[in-house]
C-alpha cells in the first residue's frame, strides 16, 4: 500500500486559482474536509465529541472576508462561494500549503466560525501567493 494520498494522484492541472475554487469535485472534497476539520475543532474545544456542518452564508462571508470573492464571476450565489471555500481549502490541505494541525488550532481558538475561517483562508491565501511568488522568479 501507498504511504499517504499525493496530491498529484488527485489533482488536475489548474490553469488559475478561480479554475481550483470552482471546481465541483474539489469542493465535494472539501466539503467533507471542512466539515470534518470544524468538527473536530468544536469537539477540543467543548471536551465532548460533536459533528458540525460549516453552512455557506459562513464560508461565503469568510471568502468575502478574506478577500478572495473577488476571484470568482460576479453572479455568483452563496452556495457556490461556499463550495470555492471548500475546494480552496482541500487543495491547500492536498497540496500542503495548509497544514491540518495549524489549521485545527485556527478554528478551535476562534469564537466565531466566520472569524475563524477568514483568518484560515487569509493564511492560505498567504501562503499560496508566497508559492505563486516563488515560482515566478524561479
Amino acid at each position: 500500500m501507498a504511504k499517504g494520498t499525493r496530491a498529484d494522484q488527485i489533482l488536475k492541472k489548474y490553469a488559475s486559482l478561480q479554475e481550483i475554487m470552482l471546481d465541483k469535485d474539489l469542493a465535494k472534497l472539501g466539503d467533507a474536509y471542512v466539515n470534518f476539520l470544524y468538527s473536530l475543532a468544536l469537539s477540543q474545544r467543548l471536551g465532548k465529541p460533536v459533528g458540525a456542518k460549516v453552512d455557506n452564508q459562513t464560508l461565503a462571508g469568510a471568502l468575502k472576508n478574506a478577500g478572495l470573492r473577488e476571484i470568482l464571476p460576479k453572479r455568483t450565489d452563496r452556495h457556490t462561494q461556499g463550495n470555492a471555500a471548500e475546494a480552496l481549502m482541500a487543495y491547500a490541505w492536498l497540496r500542503k500549503v495548509s497544514d491540518f494541525e495549524e489549521s485545527l488550532r485556527i478554528l478551535r481558538e476562534g469564537d466565531d466560525p466566520q472569524e475563524a475561517f477568514t483568518k484560515l483562508l487569509q493564511e492560505i491565501s498567504r501562503k499560496l501567493n508566497l508559492i505563486q511568488d516563488a515560482n515566478r522568479r524561479g
